[in-house]
């Protein structure tokens, strides 16, 4: 399976800060790749340098071609990224907000894509001019996921989509994320602090240690490896 997204020796820094040193990692097309690790392990770090919201070194290859600018850059690229703590537009409504999620597109009518995310995610049909800071903390969620899905993109990230929410919302928002992948071939990088949900729902995973890549392979060699388990994932 071909590479979609390849980081080569990334590193980044914040002011004197090094946060990523020496980063490289691979999402190959249409697989769910998870980034665990401990807080300040590098994680949101990765994403942010993916999307140019950090200045950083080394290269970044999407489908083949190197990916360079800021966010706006990226999105029309093909890459969407659902940061941590949601990033909804409070004050807009429902439909605002996924219509403000197709902005890099050149569609005449959006009302296709407006009606597939209610597929998804039903309750946004009935809550369409509802505002958007009036939703409970999941409903931001699955609303952050979908206005990011109207881009239509190659490459989903994700950024601690859990963070927050109850268990039975968490098992509901990876399940639509395990659906999308498998029905439309949808590329996911996610960073997630639940390693077990991450490594039960990516076919692999990198885990990071202070800005480096302490060890990486298929989530059932990383699940079964007991040393790893309880060094780097907690459980």
């Amino acid at each position: 399976m071909s590479a979609l997204l390849e980081l080569r020796d990334v590193e980044a820094r914040y002011g004197p800060v090094q946060a990523l040193r020496g980063i490289s990692l691979e999402v190959p097309e249409g697989a769910i790749v998870a980034v665990l690790g401990a807080n300040g392990a590098g994680k949101t770090t990765t994403l942010r340098a993916v999307s140019g919201m950090v200045r950083r070194t080394g290269e970044i290859i999407l489908d083949g071609k190197p990916l360079t600018g800021g966010p706006e850059a990226v999105a029309r690229a093909g890459v969407a990224h659902v940061p941590e703590g949601r990033g909804t537009f409070t004050e807009l409504s429902v439909a605002e907000n996924l219509r403000l999620g197709a902005y890099t597109r050149r569609a005449r009518s959006l009302q296709a894509d407006i009606d597939r995310m209610g597929v998804w995610f039903p309750w946004l049909t009935e809550r369409a001019e509802q505002r958007a800071g009036t939703l409970s903390g999941g409903e931001q969620q699955m609303l952050a996921l979908a206005r990011a899905l109207m881009s239509r993109p190659r490459l989903l990230m994700l950024d601690e989509p859990s963070l927050g929410l109850a268990p039975m919302i968490v098992r509901e928002i990876f399940r639509i994320v395990r659906e999308l992948n498998e029905q439309e071939g949808l590329a996911v990088l996610v960073v997630e602090q639940d390693a077990k949900l991450a490594l039960e729902t990516a076919s692999s995973a990198y885990v990071l240690e202070v800005g480096k890549v302490a060890v990486s392979g298929s989530s059932a060699t990383l699940r079964d490896d007991e040393a790893v388990r309880r060094s780097y994932l907690g459980y």
